[in-house]
């Protein structure tokens, strides 16, 4: 299936199929452009396929946005990503793979979804690293990151970060002296958290500390993060990046 995109000057977007057939559209998905992208091209083709019964259509999503709004945080906020999925449900995929989403909320709002795995990018790291410690931020990311470290038969040391007066304060559940560390999560928007969690980690005794995130925003740039981590291994699911402190694993479509 081929289509073109068009994008008029006051923003509008819109689809033209080239080629009838299946279709599979894949999308960065961090940002609302990008999904009412995905919906042009979506309802140009059930038009073009309106007698085609047998076609397929699927969405892969790479970073799908509002991803960490799985709640509604405070009385009288709206439910972002609830918002999110019904516009994508209202798309009417047949398949719709969403690599490492922030929680299975995700999964559960969206039909017919899957989870693409993350598992093979931090494989990637840890073998340029050679055999690190696999360190998990937090006890939400423990399930996981004790799934890979199975896999992948590494060492695993738990933290925990906690706020006391305002501050946090880590605890490492493990012995990390003399070692290369590597922390792995689903994405960094700042890194602060990760940088407490490096300095915890090297005031333990770790010789290097790395980390690796599949979405890869760092918003705010890496000059804070260069005083305690060492490297960062990421895919360009959010966006490329052009640093020698950062090694992005390209995606298939982006």
């Amino acid at each position: 299936m081929k289509y073109e995109i068009k994008k008029f000057h006051d923003g509008q977007v819109t689809a033209k199929i080239a080629e009838a057939g299946d279709i599979h559209i894949k999308i960065r998905g961090n940002s609302y452009e990008d999904l009412f992208r995905a919906a042009s091209i979506k309802e140009a083709w059930d038009a073009t396929n309106a007698t085609h019964k047998t076609a397929v259509a699927k969405l892969t999503i790479f970073c799908l946005i509002g991803q960490r709004s799985d709640r509604r945080f405070n009385k009288g906020e709206s439910f972002d990503l609830k918002v999110i999925c019904k516009f994508i449900n209202d798309m009417k995929f047949d398949a719709v793979s969403i690599l490492h989403p922030h929680s299975p909320i995700s999964l559960a709002l969206i039909e017919n979804s899957e989870k693409i795995s993350h598992v093979d990018y931090v494989e990637k790291a840890y073998n340029k690293i050679g055999n690190p410690i696999l360190v998990s931020p937090d006890a939400g990311a423990y399930k996981t990151t004790h799934e890979i470290a199975e896999k992948l038969n590494a060492d695993l040391v738990p933290s925990n970060k906690v706020r006391v007066d305002g501050a946090p304060e880590i605890s490492i559940q493990g012995d990390v002296k003399g070692k290369e560390c590597l922390i792995v999560d689903d994405l960094a928007d700042g890194g602060r958290t990760f940088k407490f969690l490096a300095e915890a980690l090297k005031k333990q005794g770790a010789t290097k500390v790395f980390l690796y995130v599949t979405h890869g925003q760092f918003n705010y740039g890496f000059d804070e993060l260069k005083e305690s981590i060492d490297h960062i291994y990421c895919t360009n699911s959010y966006k490329d990046i052009e640093d020698d402190f950062v090694t992005q694993f390209k995606l298939d479509g982006l």
